[in-house]
């Protein structure tokens, strides 16, 4: 369970990281590959807004480009949590720490015609290689891959379709309640 509210976390501020980019508003089944697990997900897009959640889970999120924000929603306990996102990039097609990027063609994934690329990510000290298939309909990203096949995200049954604003709003009633702080663990040689 662990990895994954690792993975959807990742998947959360890789979204928030985007920007005000797009304009399409859809909704579509999130397929995450990570070491070997599967997780699924559901994910509504409006202008500058991102539903997402988690199946077998009650939290979900909600992302708002439009306010800088990211809220976690727990509907059991009727609270949220509130973190600023001040990231904004210029494209829903880059990626966060991108340093290279080749164009190898073009495929169909899903029923959507895609242009597929290498992309080349420095995060840290690594080098990561991925694939991106980007919808040329909807000029975003509809699945990535490593290239080591050790992870991948991929939209399937995607449909273009008008999303209530009332899904990216807070839950009348959700009291708001505080981050907590996250002390690192000291590694054995520092204890």
């Amino acid at each position: 369970m662990k990895l994954f509210r690792i993975l959807a976390l990742f998947i959360i501020f890789s979204l928030a990281a985007l920007g005000q980019i797009w304009a399409a508003e859809f909704v579509a089944d999130v397929i995450n590959k990570v070491r070997g697990k599967t997780f699924h997900a559901k994910i509504y897009m409006k202008t500058n807004k991102i539903r997402l959640e988690n199946q077998g889970q009650q939290n979900y999120s909600i992302v708002r480009m439009d306010k800088n924000v990211v809220w976690l929603i727990f509907p059991k306990d009727k609270v949220y949590m509130e973190m600023i996102s001040y990231e904004n990039q210029a494209s829903a097609t880059l990626l966060k720490g991108e340093i290279g990027r080749k164009f190898l063609g073009t495929e169909t994934i899903n029923g959507w015609e895609t242009k597929k690329y290498e992309v080349t990510i420095k995060e840290e000290e690594k080098t990561i290689k991925a694939w991106q298939w980007i919808s040329t309909a909807l000029n975003y990203p509809i699945k990535i891959s490593a290239i080591d096949g050790s992870w991948s995200s991929e939209y399937k049954n995607l449909k273009m379709e008008s999303q209530p604003d009332s899904l990216f709003e807070l839950p009348a009633g959700f009291q708001k309640m505080e981050a907590p702080l996250f002390t690192p663990v000291p590694t054995p040689e520092k204890r």
